[in-house]
């Protein structure tokens, strides 16, 4: 679904926060953070909900996984709700407002960020989810978009990567991120969850696009693909897939323009997906034109509210 009239302060809130205040006292000394060990071998899987504070669906999907008692037969699975400092302040009012309070933390995850001498919320909390994301093999970190818009993949481009998604199955469209392509380092980039070669390490990391912020549809996907995602790595019992109608679609991410003013604005009305060829004029910001790169350049996560110094468009080229 791209339909280009969606305005977010109309949208219908389907799935609203909820307190989880009981999930704090997990069981690993870091609020918020419970895992569980089958001790039995396998891999360590960390399931990771609310990056940003106002993409719901990753609360639903790991409040589930822990009112049902999902237990993992191998290995070790880890649910984290990162970012409840900004899922507090939601505020139904401005439903769009606590994605961060000061930094992205879905950005930070860099050496040279977790180990400076800057401080906020997300650094404060990155710091203290290093060691969740240092012992897991492979990590979920789950996220939904302003605008309705089909669900999708996002992961650096590696081949485990890759290959987990595929392996997966549904959402069927995947985002690739050359290493060092988007601004930041985030959650699926951080330690060697970043780097090319791991030896003797089998892992992936990749991020899930659910659908729109509130909407029941994405609350569902989310729970559906981390099920999936546990019973692929072989944590929970397999489960049954609904029959993919067709192949997965990639993009690979070419360029990430970042808003310079207020005054940064799209040639016509987007919400992401749609198509541009080569010289077509995208944006305008600060007198600068941002023109297609290339013939069939396909945009994701327009900005709908410029913010300096936030990522205004992603351009991608489909692979």
């Amino acid at each position: 679904m791209t339909d280009a009239s969606f305005a977010p302060d109309t949208a219908p809130l389907e799935v609203l926060p909820r307190d989880i205040s009981a999930y704090r006292q997990g069981n690993t000394g870091i609020d918020y953070v419970h895992r569980f060990e089958s001790g039995r071998p396998g891999p360590h899987v960390l399931v990771n909900a609310l990056t940003h504070g106002n993409e719901i669906c990753g609360m639903v999907a790991a409040t589930h996984l822990l009112d049902t008692g999902v237990r993992p037969k191998i290995g070790t699975l880890t649910v984290s709700f990162a970012h409840v400092e900004a899922y507090n302040a939601f505020d139904i009012e401005r439903p769009y407002e606590n994605r961060q309070l000061v930094h992205n933390l879905n950005r930070i995850w860099s050496k040279a960020m977790l180990d400076g001498s800057e401080h906020s919320p997300e650094l404060k909390r990155a710091r203290e989810l290093r060691p969740v994301l240092d012992a897991a093999d492979f990590v979920l970190d789950i996220h939904s978009t302003r605008a309705p818009v089909q669900p999708f993949w996002v992961y650096p481009e590696f081949e485990r990567n890759a290959g987990l998604a595929l392996a997966v199955g549904n959402p069927l469209v995947h985002l690739v991120m050359p290493v060092g392509g988007a601004p930041g380092t985030g959650v699926t980039g951080y330690g060697r969850h970043g780097e090319p070669d791991v030896p003797d390490v089998q892992g992936g990391a990749v991020v899930v696009e659910c659908g729109q912020h509130f909407s029941q549809a994405a609350a569902d996907l989310a729970t559906d693909v981390t099920l999936r995602f546990l019973a692929h790595l072989g944590l929970t019992d397999p489960v049954a897939a609904a029959p993919e109608k067709a192949p997965a679609r990639r993009f690979r991410l070419l360029e990430v323009h970042m808003v310079k003013t207020e005054g940064f604005a799209f040639a016509r009305p987007v919400l992401g997906f749609e198509t541009f060829q080569k010289g077509e004029l995208i944006a305008v910001d600060a007198g600068q034109e941002i023109r297609s790169p290339c013939d069939d350049c396909t945009i994701f996560m327009p900005t709908r509210a410029p913010l300096v110094g936030r990522e205004g468009v992603y351009l991608t080229v489909p692979v």
